[in-house]
């Protein structure tokens, strides 16, 4: 496969870079399509798996050498990252560690592969996230933590504050330095003059070897970046945030969270209508967008008469004929899940209850009364119950 994807910066040496990515997310809130695959694994846009943009960014900068950290259910990354991508790094520098069971959270992912990190001989280490969709240069995020000095560089961007408290939000002085950072807030900070923006982590972090090491080795019970990690780097002065530049003629700049079924639909819209960037791999054909904003996944099928609007269709599902999901929100809740914000995932357990239920018990049909062609007005004409 060739990774059709902007060129990486040229003058940023990554040589001493040890890189991780973390992808053992469950994904609960992507609901039924998470119940057997991590949410790295989901599909997006035909083929592609969520994984693969982190993985076409790493293969694009360059790196020498990745470890994949996987924990729930992760059969399926096993067969895919090889298969797919192993040809872009030496061989045996794409090491894939399964951590099922083992990893107490995104901090204590990188603990328990230390020696794996220890034998690159890094001075610095990039920690990377499978469950986003995006694009960037990580050349330019290295480049910028070593200019600022700092312990650790947060990779971030804005998002709209009525959806910031899915994330890591801080406040930064105009110089990248972090001097405030909240895990998941329920009321999220807003930018200063921006009262509906906050500035959001996007998971992508740039460590100094030594200082890393001498944090997870003082607190075992720190397992986790956003809520243990990443504060004590603030309080210590040595947090700096990285923001994500916007795309030019010369290189493109993307980044969307999928970890809702709103948001995983709306990002696939918008490849659908103008990709902002290229899609990690060769296509399979499959056409996986339905009308102007719905969404069919690999293994789904149509059928004919079949009306969809804000749909997700999940691997495997059949659609019979004349299905209309869309237009009525209670019949759509009755028989699939739909969100408040109106997006519907139809799976095939889903479609095979509201047809079990949906078939009458007993046909019941009507016959000619013996002795009157047609019923007399007000009276109704005979029954007959063909199942008595």
């Amino acid at each position: 496969m060739t990774v059709a994807l902007q060129s990486p910066s040229a003058d940023t040496d990554l040589s001493g870079v040890a890189t991780i990515l973390l992808a053992g997310g469950k994904g609960t809130r992507l609901h039924e399509l998470t119940v057997a695959e991590s949410k790295p694994a989901v599909f997006f846009a035909g083929a592609n798996r969520i994984i693969d943009f982190s993985m076409a960014n790493a293969a694009r900068a360059g790196l020498s050498s990745l470890i994949v950290a996987t924990q729930f259910a992760p059969d399926t990354l096993h067969a895919h990252l090889p298969h797919r991508w192993a040809g872009h790094f030496p061989q045996g520098n794409l090491l894939l560690r399964d951590g099922r069971n083992a990893y107490l959270g995104t901090a204590d992912a990188v603990r328990r592969n230390w020696a794996e990190i220890e034998a690159l001989g890094a001075t610095e280490i990039l920690v990377l996230a499978a469950d986003h969709i995006y694009e960037m240069d990580y050349g330019a995020l290295i480049a910028d933590h070593r200019r600022s000095g700092a312990d650790v560089t947060v990779a971030v961007d804005v998002v709209p504050r009525a959806e910031a408290s899915g994330f890591g939000v801080m406040h930064a002085r105009a110089d990248g330095r972090i001097i405030a950072f909240h895990e998941k807030p329920a009321n999220p900070p807003s930018i200063e003059g921006q009262p509906d923006k906050s500035l959001a982590s996007m998971g992508i972090y740039v460590f100094s070897r030594a200082w890393l090491q001498s944090a997870l080795a003082e607190d075992e019970d720190a397992t986790d970046f956003g809520h243990h990690i990443i504060p004590h780097a603030v309080e210590q002065g040595g947090a700096n945030a990285w923001r994500l530049p916007p795309s030019t003629a010369t290189g493109k700049s993307y980044w969307r969270d999928v970890g809702t079924l709103d948001a995983l639909r709306l990002a696939h819209l918008d490849f659908a209508a103008a990709p902002p960037v290229v899609l990690p791999g060769p296509q399979s054909g499959h056409k996986w967008r339905f009308g102007a904003d719905s969404i069919v996944m690999p293994g789904a099928t149509t059928s004919s008469w079949v009306r969809l609007s804000r749909a997700i269709v999940a691997p495997g599902a059949k659609l019979p004929p004349g299905l209309v999901v869309g237009e009525d929100p209670l019949e759509d809740r009755k028989w699939f899940r739909r969100t408040a914000e109106g997006t519907i995932l139809i799976t095939q357990p889903m479609l095979d209850r509201r047809a079990e239920q949906r078939s009458p018990t007993t046909m019941v049909t009507l016959r000619r009364a013996s002795r009157n062609t047609f019923s007399p007005a007000g009276l109704r004409p005979a029954m007959e119950n063909r199942n008595a």
